[in-house]
């Protein structure tokens, strides 16, 4: 393993740095294989300490003048390559040169040590590479997301895509390094194991997949709001990455949900009503059926003193009078003909009111109806779309129109359906 150096050949050999301190040793009578040990030790410290300072020297420059043309540069990318330590790295690769130049020289006499230092220097190097590489690719990454076209973007699971082939790349070459077998026959190796690999980088691979499929088909999007009750998720979408997409709840929670479910699974996205014109009000209450019944001409008469309503009772009740004179109705039971019930122009008022409403977007759907009655009454809903999206806002906004015409009801003779409770009861002691 040690090639024995002679003392007869040193001496006669010229003058050389790397057996500069072997010379000096043996001609102090140390041991010769002493002396190629400490030799060899002495070179390595001189090195290191070459090697630190030259990195140290270096990384100041870069870094300085970095800063220097970020400060003078209208760009942001400069000053992301320096957030993201592209300089330092950088910095890093000619120390690792000189040390890689002169490692032949420091383990001359050790030529088994020089192998493995070597390699462990390559090996180095490609990690420094990556680094390298992950740190431009965050800078392009921040520089992305700084793009008002890119803003909403998943860039994060690009950048991974890139980042993951070049840590595969990686440490298929430092394998390749270590073991001492071309690369190219070392990769066609892998194609036998290549069912382990899928198998272990299946989220992996599941989660580009979909990410690119959410991309192009633009499913989500960074700050969409989205409801995915399967995952206890509601609120809006703060991260995308290649494995995850991060939803921040309305109670300021974190939901964290596979990338590959947004296209295997059902969930609700609510961009479409934050990029229309009105956020859509659809709520009903029940009337209570045996409250409903037909209008008799003082009930009309009095409701006639509601704004919202009179021009309208008037001319159904005009048209009503002479259909049913036409037609020779017999009034003396209210079922013949044509009326007026109460809880149509209840529905008629509720529509007035509604159309009238400053918040209330004029543009869109303006609707309130019948659904099917059931046990706990006749339904009367209503469809409209506020004209402020923001949730405070469009709460109050709905609250406002429902506290109006709950209190409504009365005056139409009408009851609110709602589950007795024990005040609805005379309970005797």
């Amino acid at each position: 393993m040690i090639q024995e150096v002679k003392n007869t050949e040193v001496v006669s050999e010229p003058f050389e740095l790397k057996h500069w301190i072997y010379n000096e040793l043996v001609d102090l009578n140390v041991a010769d294989t002493t002396a190629q040990y400490l030799n060899m030790l002495g070179l390595l410290l001189g090195l290191l300490i070459i090697v630190f300072i030259v990195d140290f020297l270096i990384r100041k420059i870069l870094l300085q003048a970095f800063t220097k043309f970020a400060e003078v540069s209208k760009s942001n990318f400069d000053d992301l390559l320096v957030k993201n330590k592209v300089p330092r790295n950088v910095a890093h690769i000619i120390p690792l040169l000189i040390a890689i130049e002169f490692v032949p020289d420091i383990f001359s006499d050790f030529p088994d040590f020089e192998i493995m230092v070597e390699k462990g220097f390559k090996v180095f190097a490609i990690i420094l590479t990556l680094w390298v590489v992950r740190s431009l690719l965050n800078t392009v990454k921040d520089f992305l997301k700084t793009l008002p076209s890119l803003k909403d973007k998943p860039v994060d699971s690009y950048i991974q895509v890139f980042m993951i082939f070049a840590w595969v790349a990686g440490i298929m070459s430092a394998i390749a390094i270590l073991t001492g077998i071309p690369f190219l026959t070392f990769l066609t190796g892998l194609g036998a194991a290549s069912a382990v690999i899928i198998l272990v980088f299946k989220d992996t691979i599941l989660g580009f997949v979909a990410s690119i499929q959410v991309s192009i088909n633009d499913m989500v999007r960074i700050g969409d709001w989205i409801t995915f009750e399967k995952f206890g998720a509601d609120g809006d979408v703060i991260e995308i990455t290649l494995a995850t997409v991060k939803v921040q709840n309305w109670d300021k929670t974190i939901t964290t949900i596979p990338t590959y479910a947004l296209i295997s699974e059902s969930f609700k996205n609510w961009r479409g009503m934050t990029s229309s014109d009105g956020r859509r009000i659809k709520r009903s209450l029940s009337i209570k059926m045996e409250s409903v019944k037909y209008l008799n001409s003082e009930e009309v008469d009095k409701l006639k003193k509601i704004h919202l309503i009179e021009a309208y009772l008037n001319a159904r009740q005009k048209d009503i009078n002479t259909f049913n004179t036409n037609n020779k109705v017999n009034k003396e039971v209210s079922l013949n003909g044509r009326n007026l019930t109460n809880i149509g122009v209840f529905r008629k008022y509720v529509q007035e009111y509604i159309e009238n409403h400053s918040a209330i977007n004029k543009d869109m759907t303006i609707m309130v109806r019948q659904l099917a009655p059931s046990s706990q009454g006749l339904p009367i809903e209503i469809y409209a779309f506020s004209s402020d999206k923001r949730w405070v806002n469009y709460e109050y906004i709905m609250a406002d129109i429902f506290d109006h015409v709950i209190a409504a009801t009365p005056y139409f003779d009408l009851e609110i359906f709602e589950l007795p409770s024990g005040s609805n009861f005379d309970i005797k002691h």
